[in-house]
């Protein structure tokens, strides 16, 4: 039998994250979970009620009251509204779901500060 008399006693290290204080001779060691990494908080509030007019409301970047800005832009059933109309033989009239207001989409703009504040989905 050999003896191991020069050589420190063998260490095995403690688990990671144990939820228990280990202790090792006179010393106390306490390992923990690291903390989960924390999730920022998002927040999800209703946009205001915005028609494919314009609105007087109070913008929420520059807490003025306004009337919105309306800009219409296509939307993918305006343009298949003018696929449609050009397949059925209607295609002078393709161009026509582009110039009628009601076939686009209203996008809402603070006129002060240029925010986007909602838009009117045809």
């Amino acid at each position: 039998m050999q003896s191991h008399q020069g050589q420190p006693p063998a260490y095995a290290p403690p688990p990671p994250y144990s939820d228990r204080p280990m202790v090792h001779g006179t010393t106390t060691v306490i390992t923990t979970a690291p903390a989960p990494a924390m999730m920022p908080a998002v927040i999800i509030t209703p946009g205001p009620a915005v028609g494919s007019q314009p609105t007087i409301l109070n913008c929420p970047s520059c807490q003025a009251q306004i009337v919105t800005r309306v800009e219409s832009s296509p939307s993918v059933r305006t343009h298949l509204i003018a696929a449609c109309l050009c397949l059925f033989i209607f295609w002078p009239c393709t161009c026509l779901p582009y110039c009628i207001g009601s076939c686009n989409n209203a996008d809402h703009y603070c006129p002060n500060c240029n925010v986007y504040l909602g838009s009117y989905k045809f």
